[in-house]
């Protein structure tokens, strides 16, 4: 059966949806089959691989609402490898279409029940909140990653998630777990980058990621190509980190990026 990580934070700009995307890609590339679900109403990690509203395919919404299966709504990104179900800002009515739901917050961990063992890995990009679509994707995960921008108002919010983190534990998903928090936007160059880094290592011990994502043009540019940084140029160092960042999450050794054959890491 396929686990299922939330890619999670409240604060948005902190390269969440990039983080789920580019990690989708990176994992795939390793010949394991995933499904990126888009659960943020507006709908960046659909674009981030060329999916457009205009498109008319169903999204997740439309499951929602009762217009098809959640299988329907999947779209094939790369044969035998990699799936997405887009969003769209329709999906910013849904919460209140939940609310009077019975067990509104497992909706999500139910319709996941039919499909997740077609998959190795299932990557939720979360809303960038903590209402109940986000309670959903908590609910249904069995892990959440914690992209954090490496700067100190971006730490503020971290107590506050790891606060509803157990919480939820407690209420609802007694076997969420923490896959671990990954600095992002990071510049070498910059003392409080490197203060933070510090500062989120000696609170969190081994919960935070060895890789670092570093603060590249590429990873804002790749987008508009409706690419993942990790296909758009992956010679990038942003590149490397999410392919490190990916294998430290499938427990297989970092890459050589000096070394390493990069067109059989992307070859799709």
């Amino acid at each position: 059966m396929g686990k299922i990580i939330a890619v999670v934070n409240q604060k948005g700009g902190v390269g969440k949806t990039t983080t789920a995307v580019n990690i989708a890609a990176a994992i795939a590339a390793k010949e394991k089959k995933v499904l990126l679900i888009d659960f943020d109403p507006q709908g960046n990690a659909s674009t981030g691989f060329g999916i457009e509203k205009a498109d008319g395919l169903s999204t997740i919404y439309d499951f929602i609402a009762g217009n098809c299966t959640i299988k329907e709504c999947e779209q094939i990104i790369t044969p035998q490898r990699l799936s997405i179900i887009p969003a769209s800002a329709d999906l910013a009515g849904a919460e209140v279409e939940l609310v009077n739901e019975e067990n509104r917050e497992f909706f999500l961990k139910n319709a996941l029940e039919n499909i997740v063992v077609e998959f190795d890995i299932i990557i939720i990009d979360c809303p960038p909140s903590l209402g109940l679509l986000t309670l959903n994707c908590l609910v249904a995960a069995d892990s959440i990653i914690v992209p954090l921008q490496c700067e100190f108002l971006a730490m503020e919010g971290l107590s506050q998630l790891l606060n509803t983190v157990d919480l939820v534990r407690k209420k609802l998903n007694p076997n969420l777990g923490i896959e671990g928090v990954v600095l992002t936007m990071f510049s070498d160059g910059e003392g409080q980058n490197n203060q933070v880094d510090s500062e989120v290592r000696r609170h969190m011990g081994e919960s935070v990621f060895s890789t670092v994502i570093p603060r590249k043009f590429e990873v804002s540019e790749s987008p508009s190509f409706g690419k993942p940084v990790v296909w758009y140029d992956p010679f990038s160092p942003a590149s490397w980190a999410y392919f490190n960042l990916a294998h430290e999450l499938i427990g297989h050794e970092f890459i050589d990026p000096t070394t390493h054959d990069w067109e059989v890491i992307v070859g799709s």
